[in-house]
């Protein structure tokens, strides 16, 4: 019954995503007296890209482990679009990425770069609404890929190397990439790099990127470190020297009253289980052998030992 509820949720992605969309400016909590921590539904959203989708499965899964009351509202959008949701309090749990959190959403002038520097800098900047609980040893980083053809054409091995030749270039990413400080704004900042062209497309459109990358219609493409296509395609994520695409481990960001110390529990449980290594085996399941997000997350939540 629990795993045709999950598949049920993620049939109504496209609902949830336009109730999340269409909610207006109003600073009232729609889900008042329902996200609380106090047997009531908790309510776990994700990001519009497939990982994300997965974490937030993971973390929806171990809390209904503990006998916690779930509800799922997923695919909502890029940052810009669901932290406000969960300041709020429409959004209690959320799976994040410390760093990009940091730089994006709380402090866009922040230089930390390690994940010490950057979850101390949240605790002390984020809204008091909000908290982030223990982060995960599992990080999957922005970064400016390449084809080997086109790395070995123009001598790539650093984002460095692209200040020369990026002019001639059209740098694929998620639309939201133009204007972040970790995107093109830090390219030509730190690196003096500037494409030729941007290409913008849909955050969750890795596969996408891909194809346009293999296809050399883009010729550098903004894509997460886990992609199983960075391996399985031989491509090259050109190294950042000076960091601008800082630490990212995945890290339980919460709305205070939405969470008890059982639910909290369960997602620092999660954090203390979940690698790197852990988050590439999922996303080859994910994308490679289209296994479904449920199955998966439940799949990795029994053999870490988390749920029975």
């Amino acid at each position: 019954m629990r795993g045709m509820y999950r598949g049920a949720a993620f049939g109504l992605i496209t609902a949830l995503t336009l109730t999340a969309c269409g909610g207006g400016d109003s600073d009232d909590n729609p889900l008042t007296g329902d996200t609380g921590g106090d047997g009531k539904s908790i309510v776990v959203g994700s990001a519009n890209f497939p990982e994300n989708q997965l974490l937030a499965e993971i973390y929806s899964q171990a809390l209904e482990g503990k006998g916690l009351k779930v509800t799922r509202k997923f695919d909502i959008g890029a940052r810009e679009v669901y932290y406000d949701q969960v300041v709020k309090g429409g959004i209690g749990v959320f799976p994040e990425y410390n760093g990009a959190l940091l730089s994006v959403a709380v402090d866009q002038n922040s230089t930390a770069t390690s994940t010490e520097e950057i979850n101390a800098e949240l605790k002390e900047k984020l809204p008091s609404s909000v908290e982030i609980l223990d982060s995960s040893q599992a990080e999957d980083k922005d970064s400016v890929t390449v084809t080997a053809e086109t790395a070995a054409e123009y001598n790539l091995k650093s984002l460095a190397d692209l200040k020369p030749v990026a002019g001639d270039m059209t740098l694929g990413a998620g639309s939201e990439f133009k204007t972040r400080a970790q995107g093109v704004v830090g390219l030509k900042k730190v690196y003096g790099v500037e494409f030729g062209k941007f290409q913008p497309l849909d955050g969750g459109a890795q596969t996408t990127l891909v194809k346009l990358l293999k296809d050399d219609e883009v010729q550098a493409a903004n894509l997460y470190t886990t992609d199983p296509a960075i391996v399985a395609d031989k491509l090259v994520v050109l190294e950042d020297p000076e960091n601008l695409f800082s630490s990212q481990n995945v890290t339980p960001l919460v709305f205070k009253d939405a969470v008890n110390d059982t639910a909290k529990e369960a997602l620092n449980a999660v954090s203390a289980k979940l690698t790197t290594q852990d988050l590439l085996d999922m996303m080859k399941k994910l994308v490679n052998d289209k296994e479904d997000a449920d199955t998966v997350a439940e799949e990795w939540l029994t053999k870490a030992g988390l749920v029975s």
